[in-house]
């Protein structure tokens, strides 16, 4: 039988557009191509420009309280169809049930924050500002503006932007990762049903081509990207220089610190969720391990043992699996290229997730790589799957000078019982969301996703007010009423 082809949403119409190219859309974990996604063009991303500015000139004058009915409605709808938008994601992505369910609730918990539009995007006021002189601000909504999002969370990265954006006045064209793109047109489909009118939130499916011509598009106002650092980067070096506000977050080496005070079980839990939750393919994944004095020895012995624990299966019906496959067949062979290519510098390979996995589907097993060091390629490169790097610096100072010397800023967490030992790292880290005994500092909805240094390229982070900041512009009011409003004095000339 043919695959279904994912149409695309321009204006209110679902299009199944005609293109020279499709991509493939897999079920991860038996290999099965389920559907098949249209590399749209150029053409398709004017169409959608076309339709959000038409719906711009009306939804941009909407009441905030209004607007923020149609997400309240949005938001029950979402909840209605959770169980469904989950299983969805486990059949497109090959994440286990409960991270699909866990993508879809934080992603829920945006539109939920995105509800308070009427509240957040209030401006100051200031009477009296000087005399006669009333100042009052206020925050508007910027026009056209455009999401490209990755693969590893269908549902929570593109709710990290359009909610946000659609609530503050703006109109939306979502690009979501060609290999997921059935969960995005869902949630398309039920924000329309939520009473959103035409043309504000449109999906065009594709590839490099509608990257680009939503950078450069005249008619975009701003860009948000989540993906690797050399995509993430292009898109703010085009899009800025095309006069686009742009947030772009990019890769990660993200850091799990033991030291020898650190709750034994606690710390092998949170360090198994962090390293292998998503297969490892998540921006938060903790890649480092860290085990400072005393603690590694028994620290590797107890993640060796946790990972051969570990249930590695289809996901799909299956709430019994405990990790899930990588997102194509692409991913499986660069992971395990990796792997041997660290061994080949002699890195040991305490556990290695080449073998005892399905034959059938795209599978990785959890992998423990130990005695890596700065000078090992695998020290900076982002791997985005189940491969955990441990390394033995002398001391927590070292640990630091080290880990402050890798290329992104995105996570780092500390075990530790010693608040001293805790304050250090956290004030000495460079990077933008740290964890002190948690595996995964990825801030909630009311606050924003601040990476740093290459893991991030702008001002104005995703999430939490920076995104409200990001979707408007701040406008400035100065009045004056009576006889003397043609006076200067007391006020510039």
């Amino acid at each position: 039988m043919s695959q279904p082809i994912v149409p695309m949403l321009i204006g209110s119409e679902w299009m199944e557009v005609e293109v020279e190219e499709y991509g493939s859309v897999h079920n991860p974990s038996t290999g099965e191509v389920i559907a098949r996604t249209p590399l749209g063009r150029a053409q398709q991303v004017d169409q959608a420009v076309q339709a959000g500015q038409r719906a711009f000139a009306h939804w941009s004058r909407v009441p905030a309280p209004d607007r923020a009915r149609v997400m309240f409605a949005y938001r029950e709808l979402l909840e209605a169809q959770f169980d469904d938008i989950a299983r969805l994601i486990c059949r497109e992505n090959g994440k286990t049930l409960d991270e699909a369910k866990g993508d879809v609730r934080r992603g829920l918990e945006v539109v939920e924050f995105a509800c308070g539009i009427a509240h957040l995007a209030k401006g100051e006021h200031l009477p009296q500002l000087a005399d006669g002189i009333d100042g009052t601000t206020m925050r508007e909504p910027i026009g056209v503006c455009a999401g490209i999002t990755p693969f590893n969370f269908p549902a929570m990265v593109p709710m990290w932007m359009y909610p946000i954006a659609i609530a503050c006045g703006n109109a939306f064209i979502l690009k979501p990762s060609e290999k997921v793109p059935l969960t995005a047109n869902k949630l398309g489909e039920l924000f329309l049903q939520a009473g959103l009118p035409e043309g504000v939130f449109n999906i065009v499916h594709g590839g490099r081509e509608v990257v680009d011509a939503l950078c450069t598009h005249a008619g975009i106002a701003a860009v948000s990207f989540v993906g690797s650092s050399p995509v993430a980067k292009h898109v703010y070096e085009v899009g800025t220089s095309h006069g686009k506000r742009v947030q772009a977050a990019g890769g990660a080496k993200n850091i799990l610190l033991v030291m020898p005070d650190a709750e034994p079980d606690a710390t092998v839990r949170a360090v198994m969720g962090a390293a292998f939750g998503c297969a490892g393919q998540r921006c938060m994944a903790g890649s480092l391990l860290v085990g400072i004095g005393e603690a590694a020895d028994p620290l590797r012995q107890r993640m060796v043992a946790a990972m051969d624990q570990l249930r590695v299966e289809d996901t799909l019906d299956n709430p019994q699996a405990e990790m899930g496959p990588v997102i194509d067949a692409a991913a499986q062979q660069r992971i395990r290229t990796t792997i041997g290519a660290a061994a080949a510098q002699g890195v040991a390979v305490a556990r290695d997730g080449r073998e005892g996995v399905p034959e059938q589907g795209f599978f990785v097993g959890p992998t423990l790589l130990d005695q890596v060091e700065p000078h090992h390629q695998v020290f900076d490169q982002e791997v985005f799957g189940p491969v955990l790097s441990m390394l033995h610096p002398p001391d927590l100072s070292a640990a630091i000078e080290w880990c402050n010397s890798l290329p992104f800023g995105n996570g780092a967490s500390i075990f530790t019982t010693n608040g001293a030992a805790a304050r250090e790292f956290a004030q000495g880290i460079q990077c933008g969301m740290v964890g002190i005994n948690l595996g995964v500092p990825a801030p909630m909805a009311q606050f924003s996703f601040s990476g740093w240094n290459g893991s991030f390229y702008g001002d104005l982070h995703v999430q939490g007010m920076e995104g409200v900041y990001f979707y408007t512009r701040q406008k400035t009011v100065l009045t004056r009423w009576g006889s003397n409003y043609g006076s200067v004095q007391g006020w510039w000339a």
